[in-house]
């Protein structure tokens, strides 16, 4: 296999980590600041993983660990059995037709994982009840019968929040003299510094996304 150029590899082995990355938050986030491709989402990541304010100890927090394991092991059984790739199953995932019994278990879980990300943030109140809504607007009179851009997602995102946290972190770095502080989401390069501190929450779980799914 040939991978593209602007393929990006995260080494991070911890299915915390790949909480915090598939929950609704950080999927806000990269669709508001990541570039485009025709209609579709190009993830950048200067724009959406650098400047990204993950919650504190993200790569090593036990609740994001579990329900992270979980929905990961449960999209690779589903891949596995139902012969499909990520794109197609992910196509399911926001299809409003779609009612299988194991893509209403993802949207459960991915819902768990969103629900898990917002508590370790502090934002209890926030409902991560979700709503097929189009990713952007289309002309109904000409659209025909393509298939519209809905997607699984909440009616009302957290974007103002983590822009306000983003803002309060970039301060926060540039009092402690770290970097030199410019204005604009884009220079914030340590957003995520807040994971990188040593945790209080337990040492990371042995089991990581490297080991060989039962």
């Amino acid at each position: 296999m040939v991978y593209s150029d602007s393929l990006n590899v995260y080494p991070l082995d911890t299915y915390s980590a790949f909480c915090a990355l598939q929950a609704q938050p950080h999927g806000t986030w990269a669709h508001f600041f990541g570039s485009s491709m025709k209609d579709d989402l190009r993830y950048t990541p200067s724009t959406c993983f650098e400047t990204f304010p993950f919650p504190e100890e993200w790569e090593r927090r036990l609740d994001l660990e579990a329900v992270g394991r979980e929905y990961y092991d449960l999209r690779v059984t589903l891949m596995v059995d139902n012969d499909e790739g990520m794109t197609k199953t992910y196509n399911r995932f926001h299809d409003p037709y779609e009612t299988s019994s194991d893509i209403a278990e993802l949207r459960r879980l991915h819902t768990t994982m969103d629900r898990a990300v917002l508590d370790a943030y502090g934002w209890t109140d926030i409902s991560t009840d979700c709503e097929f809504l189009l990713d952007y607007e289309i002309d109904e009179e000409t659209w025909g019968r393509k298939k519209k851009p809905y997607r699984y997602r909440w009616p009302d995102d957290v974007l103002a929040r983590l822009l306000e946290l983003n803002s309060k972190r970039a301060a926060e770095e540039a009092d402690a003299g770290l970097w030199p502080f410019t204005r604009g989401v884009s220079k914030v390069r340590s957003s995520q510094s807040g994971g990188r501190r040593a945790t209080s929450r337990g040492t990371v779980p042995s089991a990581t996304l490297w080991d060989e799914t039962p």
